[in-house]
C-alpha cells in the first residue's frame, strides 16, 4: 500500500477513493480476527464472559428457549427485544458452552468482526486506505468494544445494524443515480439487503425502531423527488419494515395478555426505574431534561471512546473536525445527489438525539463516576457513538495527509513538482503518519491504563453478586449431589447463574419462565419441590411465609447491597431424610 494513496486528488468527490481489493479487505480481516482473538484470551484469563449482570440475563434467556418445562418462544420475554436470544441459543444449547459463559463469545466476536468491516467500508467509499485504516483502528482497537464482544451484551450487534444499516442506504442512495438494468425499478438495488438489515435492527435493541423509521423517511423523501415513492418493491420493503415493530407488539399481546408489556409491564424500564427510585424526584439525572441527558449520553460516550488526557481531547477534536471536513464535502458537491450520499453517513449520529430523548422521558438513566451520583450504570450506551466518531476520524486524518502534502510541495517550481512530490514529500508524509498512528496507540494504551469504563461497570457488576452467586450456586450443588432428581422452587432472573454453576439445568428448577407450573408449587411449595431457594421481596419468599408447612430451614445468606435469601428442604420429599437426618456417632 502506497502512502501517495493517501492523498485524493478531490475532496470533495465521492467516487475519488480507490475501490477496495480483495487482498485489501482480507488483510483488514486477519488483522481484526487476532485482535479479536487477543481480547478473547484476556477475557477468558479474567473469567470476564458473564460480569455484567445483563450478560447472564441474555444467555439465561437463550437457553431457557429450550431448557425448560414448556420451551418454545414464550421464553424470550415480554421486554428485550427476540434477536440476540435467538442468535445465541444454539451456543447456549451447548452445555459446557453455557455453564462456563463461552457460549457469546463466538457470535458477538464475529459482530465485532463484520461491523468493523462494515465501517472500513464505508470510510473507504471517500478516502484511501491509509486514512480509512486510521478510521477502523480507532474503532477496532477500542478496550471497551473489544471487551464487549467476548459478552453476552447486545451492543456489537448493534453496532453490525447500525453501520451496515449506513452502508447500504449510501450504496442504494448512490445507485439512484444509475440507469436501472432492464427489468429492474429504479432503487432496486441493495433495496432488500437494507431492509432487512433494519429489520434485525428493530428486533435487537428499541433504537433500531427510531433509526429503521429514520433510513425509510430518507429513502421515501429520495424516491418521492424521483416520482417513484409508490413502486411496488419498496411497498412492500415498507411493510415489510413497519411488520417488525408490530410483530413484537402482537407477541406481547399473545403470551402476556398487552401489547404494550415491554413499555408498562411489570418487568419494563418504568416498572423497575419506578421500583428503584422508591418516590425519589427526580429519580436521576436528566430525568425530563433532554438537554441534561444530552450532555450525560456524550460524556458517557466521550469517555467510551476516548482516554481521559491530552490524546484523548486532541482526537475528540480531531473527530469533530472531520465531522466538519464531511459537511465542507457535502456542501462542495456538484449536485444535489452525492451531497444527499454523504449526508447519509450523519446517520451514525443519531444515537445523540435518541438517547437525549430515552434518559429525559424513557427511564434509561445513566451514570457517571465524575457526575452525581457519582456511580456507574448503563455507561455501555455510549458505545453507539463510536462508528459516528471513527468515521470522521478517518476525514480529519485525510485531510491531514492531503494538506501536509500539499504545504510541503507548495513551494516547488510547477515543472518540478511531479518530481518532488513523491522524493521529498513522503518522507515527512511518513513522518506525520507515524505521529497519527502513535495517538491512536496512545489512546487505546492510556485507555487501558485508566481502565476502560465499560468494563470498570462490569467489574463493579459482578464485585456486588458474584461471591454471593457462587455460595448460593455450591449449596444447591451439595442439596442436588444428594438427590439429582429432586426439584428447585427458585426466581432466576435476579441471580440466573447459580443454576449453571450449581451444575444443573433449568428443568431441573421451578421458576417464573415456567408460569403454570411456578404459580401451582407457589400454592403448596412442600408438596411441588424438594428445595426451595427464596430471596427477600421476590414471589418464592411470599409463598414461604403463606404455606411454611412442611419447610425445614437449612440455611440463610446475606451479602452487602444483595437481597437476603433462605434455602429449604421439604421433609416430604426423599431428599430431607439424608438432609435431615441425624450424623450416626
Amino acid at each position: 500500500m502506497h502512502l501517495q494513496n493517501a492523498i485524493p486528488p478531490r475532496a470533495h468527490d465521492h467516487a475519488a477513493a480507490p475501490p477496495v481489493s480483495p487482498r485489501e479487505r482480507w488483510l483488514v480481516i486477519a488483522s481484526l480476527i487476532l485482535a479479536s482473538l487477543a481480547a478473547i484470551i484476556v477475557s477468558a484469563r479474567h473469567h470476564a464472559w458473564l460480569f455484567y449482570g445483563d450478560a447472564e440475563a441474555h444467555l439465561h434467556i437463550a437457553r431457557r428457549i429450550f431448557d425448560s418445562h414448556r420451551p418454545g418462544l414464550s421464553q424470550l420475554g415480554s421486554v428485550w427485544l427476540p434477536l440476540p436470544h435467538l442468535l445465541l441459543a444454539p451456543f447456549a444449547a451447548i452445555t459446557p458452552w453455557w455453564r462456563s459463559g463461552f457460549a457469546p463469545v463466538l457470535p458477538s466476536a464475529l459482530c465485532y468482526l463484520a461491523a468493523a468491516l462494515g465501517l472500513y467500508q464505508l470510510a473507504r467509499i471517500w478516502i484511501p486506505p491509509l486514512p480509512a485504516l486510521f478510521a477502523l483502528a480507532f474503532f477496532a482497537l477500542n478496550p471497551n468494544l473489544l471487551y464487549l464482544q467476548t459478552t453476552a451484551m447486545t451492543e456489537p450487534l448493534f453496532l453490525v445494524e447500525l453501520i451496515w444499516s449506513v452502508l447500504l442506504l449510501v450504496r442504494w442512495r448512490s445507485s439512484l443515480d444509475d440507469p436501472p438494468a432492464a427489468g429492474r425499478c429504479i432503487g432496486a438495488r441493495h433495496l432488500w439487503p437494507l431492509t432487512l438489515t433494519l429489520i434485525s435492527a428493530a428486533w435487537t435493541r428499541y433504537d433500531g425502531w427510531i433509526l429503521g423509521f429514520a433510513v425509510w423517511l430518507w429513502m421515501a423523501l429520495s424516491l418521492h423527488r424521483r416520482r417513484a415513492l409508490f413502486q411496488r418493491r419498496f411497498v412492500l420493503a415498507s411493510f415489510a419494515l413497519l411488520a417488525a415493530p408490530v410483530l413484537w407488539m402482537l407477541y406481547n399481546a399473545i403470551y402476556f395478555g398487552d401489547w404494550l408489556d415491554f413499555m408498562r409491564g411489570p418487568y419494563s424500564a418504568a416498572a423497575i426505574e419506578a421500583r428503584t427510585s422508591r418516590g425519589v424526584v427526580p429519580p436521576h439525572p436528566g430525568w425530563h431534561s433532554p438537554w441534561v441527558s444530552a450532555l450525560f449520553f456524550w460524556h458517557a460516550s466521550t469517555g467510551d471512546a476516548f482516554a481521559r488526557s491530552f490524546v484523548g481531547w486532541l482526537l475528540l477534536l480531531l473527530s469533530v473536525f472531520g465531522l466538519l471536513v464531511l459537511l465542507l464535502m457535502a456542501r462542495r458537491a456538484r449536485n444535489t445527489h452525492p451531497r444527499a450520499v454523504v449526508a447519509a453517513t450523519l446517520l451514525l449520529w443519531f444515537p445523540l438525539p435518541f438517547y437525549a430523548y430515552s434518559v429525559a422521558w424513557g427511564s434509561v438513566p445513566i451514570f457517571l463516576p465524575d457526575w452525581w451520583p457519582h456511580s456507574f450504570y448503563n455507561t455501555r450506551y455510549g458505545m453507539e457513538m463510536l462508528p459516528a466518531f471513527a468515521f470522521t476520524l478517518g476525514f480529519a486524518a485525510d485531510w491531514l495527509l492531503k494538506h501536509f502534502a500539499k504545504a510541503r510541495t507548495s513551494g516547488q517550481p510547477a515543472a518540478s513538482q511531479p518530481a518532488v512530490q513523491p522524493g521529498a514529500a513522503l518522507p515527512q508524509i511518513g513522518t506525520l503518519v507515524a505521529a497519527m498512528a502513535c495517538l491512536f496507540l496512545a489512546n487505546t494504551g492510556q485507555m487501558i491504563a485508566q481502565h476502560p469504563l465499560v468494563y470498570v461497570e462490569a467489574t463493579r457488576n459482578f464485585a456486588a453478586r458474584g461471591a454471593y452467586t457462587q455460595t448460593l450456586a455450591a449449596a444447591l450443588a451439595r442439596l442436588h449431589a444428594l438427590d439429582p432428581d429432586a426439584l428447585t422452587l427458585v426466581e432466576t432472573s435476579d441471580f440466573p447463574t447459580i443454576i449453571p454453576l450449581a451444575g444443573l439445568t433449568y428443568r431441573q428448577t421451578l421458576n417464573e419462565s415456567d408460569y403454570l407450573c411456578f404459580r401451582a408449587a407457589l400454592d403448596d411449595p412442600a408438596r411441588h419441590v424438594a428445595i426451595v431457594l427464596a430471596f427477600d421481596g421476590d414471589a418464592v419468599a411470599d409463598a414461604v411465609r403463606a404455606h411454611p408447612q412442611d419447610l425445614r430451614l437449612l440455611a440463610r445468606f446475606a451479602a452487602p447491597g444483595q437481597p437476603a435469601s433462605a434455602l429449604y428442604v421439604s421433609t416430604l420429599s426423599p431428599l430431607a431424610h439424608a438432609v435431615l437426618s441425624p450424623a450416626p456417632r
